[in-house]
C-alpha cells in the first residue's frame, strides 16, 4: 500500500483523516505552508513541514485537502512544477457515497458521507462534494469546484472550473454556474451564474461582479 500524504490543514482534513483510515490508509502526514504556527497533529496525523516539503515523498500519493477550489488549483500548479503529476493525486469516495451508475469522478477530488450521483454525470479533476450533496442525471462539475453540504443540482447542469456552491444551494435542471462564481448557502438558482459572479437568495440574484 502507497503512503498518503495530505496537503492543507483546514477543517476538510479533519474530515478526511477518519474516511482514510477506516479505509486502512497509510497516512504518512500533512503539510501546510503555516506548518510552524499550528499544533504538531492535525486529527492524530503529524504535521510534517510546508507544501514544498513534497518532493521529500517522491513515493507518495497526494490528496489536497483545501475547501477553496482555485486555491487548491495553485497548489496543484506549484506542485506540479515541484515534479508531482497527475497519477499521484489519491481520490477519496466514502463508502456511504452512491454512485450506481459508475459515473466518472477525476483524479484528487473528494466526495464526503451520503453524497448521490445518479446517471451520466461527470466530476473532473480535485472537485469537493461535501456531505448529502446531490448531482443528477447529465450534470458536468469542472476541475477544482466545490459543493458543500446539502447542495442538489438539477438534470444537465453545469458547474465550472473553481465555482463554490454554498450549504443546501439548489440549480434548476439545465442551468450553468460559470468558472470561479460564488453562490450563497440556501440559494435558488434560476438562472445561469456568469463565471466570477456571487449569487444569494431565493431566487438567486447578483450580488457582485468579477474580480
Amino acid at each position: 500500500m502507497r503512503g498518503l500524504v495530505l496537503i492543507g490543514s483546514s477543517g476538510l482534513s479533519r474530515e478526511v483523516v477518519p474516511v482514510l483510515r477506516e479505509a486502512g490508509s497509510d497516512i504518512i502526514g500533512v503539510l501546510d505552508d503555516r506548518h510552524a504556527a499550528l499544533v504538531r497533529t492535525i486529527g492524530g496525523v503529524p504535521v510534517l513541514g510546508g507544501v514544498d516539503d513534497v518532493v521529500r515523498y517522491p513515493d507518495a500519493d497526494v490528496l489536497v485537502c483545501v475547501g477553496a477550489g482555485l486555491v487548491r488549483a495553485a497548489i496543484v500548479e506549484r506542485m506540479s512544477r515541484a515534479g508531482v503529476d497527475s497519477a499521484r493525486y489519491a481520490t477519496l469516495t466514502d463508502p456511504s457515497v452512491r454512485n450506481p451508475g459508475g459515473c466518472a469522478i477525476g483524479a484528487g477530488s473528494i466526495l464526503l458521507a451520503n453524497v448521490t450521483i445518479t446517471a451520466d454525470a461527470v466530476l473532473g479533476g480535485h472537485v469537493v462534494v461535501m456531505p448529502g450533496a446531490t448531482v443528477t442525471h447529465d450534470c458536468r462539475v469542472d476541475d477544482f469546484a466545490t459543493l458543500a453540504a446539502g447542495v442538489s443540482l438539477g438534470g444537465g447542469v453545469r458547474i465550472g472550473r473553481g465555482a463554490y456552491l454554498g450549504m443546501n444551494a439548489s440549480v434548476l435542471p439545465g442551468r450553468a454556474v460559470g468558472a470561479g462564481a460564488t453562490v450563497g448557502m440556501g440559494a435558488v438558482v434560476l438562472s445561469d451564474v456568469p463565471e466570477k459572479e456571487t449569487w444569494a437568495g431565493v431566487p438567486a440574484r447578483r450580488l457582485g461582479g468579477r474580480a
